[in-house]
């Protein structure tokens, strides 16, 4: 069966629309972190990993961090332990810790891996542990006591932050035509392991990469304003204007601040993008009108 004409204009004019950006980002970086509904709904899952193997085999070089939350909190309820947050972030005793790193760095990363693979790609997995791929130091928390009337430091445990990403491991699996699918999670000096936010991950490696764009999933359309409107075509001094003005709030201010960090730091451009959208990822790497908020280094 063929293609009607009007079939046939309309892919057409997809692919020529896709050219330009394919020539422009050859040989280039592009750092994705993969989480939200795309990680447990079957069809985004696999809509991910079609769109990475794209994007590999027209020269990109995809590099994939991802979180794993719901899939932590579900293990910790079968295993009767109980969990906690402080600010949004999981407190992680040495028993969490251990279901942390089974989860984000074996069954999680194995099944991105494996979608991968299974859509024509190579990838290969590691956590941050694996060549000391990322050193990490514990993060230090305060909050506010009514108690104490003052700031108090909070111990959450083997939560840590980025100190240092030795690219080594990830230039070695680029090289050889793989696309790195990372767990975040980091060592210590002293070995101790530490679980990272997948946001933090991704924007560190975006910069130390010198990544063309750093693109972080998420379960909304993108940054909303005061309206419900997605912004979008933002430069660095209207993104800290809307810090300010507090348009940008709650749970989209640490994700908002990561992209921010990571282009102030060099990084072409970053994008908030709908991962609920099947091919979010394409659209917004292959078209003009892209998908989401896109934060850029310079006025647009």
């Amino acid at each position: 069966m063929s293609l009607d004409r009007e079939s046939a204009l309309h892919i057409a004019q997809v692919l020529t629309e896709a050219l330009p950006y394919i020539q422009r980002f050859t040989g280039k970086t592009i750092v994705v972190k993969f989480g939200g509904n795309a990680m447990v709904d079957p069809l985004l899952h696999d809509s991910f990993a079609r769109d990475v193997v794209l994007m590999k085999l027209v020269g990109m070089n995809p590099v994939v961090v991802h979180g794993g939350g719901p899939q932590i909190g579900n293990l910790l309820k079968k295993l009767n332990i109980h969990t906690e947050f402080v600010d949004g972030m999981r407190v992680t005793d040495a028993q969490t810790m251990d279901v942390v790193e089974m989860v984000l760095g074996g069954s999680v990363n194995k099944e991105i891996v494996a979608s991968i693979s299974r859509n024509g790609g190579k990838a290969l997995g590691v956590t941050g542990k694996d060549g000391q791929l990322i050193r990490a130091r514990k993060l230090q928390v305060t909050r506010y006591s009514p108690d104490l009337d003052a700031s108090e430091i909070v111990d959450i445990g083997h939560v840590g932050e980025v100190a240092q990403i030795d690219t080594e491991v990830l230039n070695v699996i680029i090289d050889s035509n793989f696309i790195p699918v990372i767990a975040p999670i980091g060592v210590g000096e002293d070995g101790s392991t530490y679980n990272i936010n997948a946001d933090l991950v991704a924007g560190k490696l975006a910069q130390v990469m010198q990544a063309e764009k750093l693109m972080l999933l998420t379960n909304v359309a993108g940054l909303l304003d005061q309206q419900g409107a997605v912004l979008t075509g933002l430069d660095t001094a209207q993104v800290d204007a809307l810090i300010a003005d507090g348009t940008i709030s709650g749970g989209m201010l640490p994700k908002i601040a990561c992209a921010l960090e990571a282009v102030k730091a060099g990084v072409n451009s970053a994008h908030i993008v709908d991962g609920r959208v099947p091919h979010a990822v394409l659209l917004e790497t292959f078209t003009d009108a892209g998908m989401g908020t896109l934060i850029s280094n310079r006025p647009l």
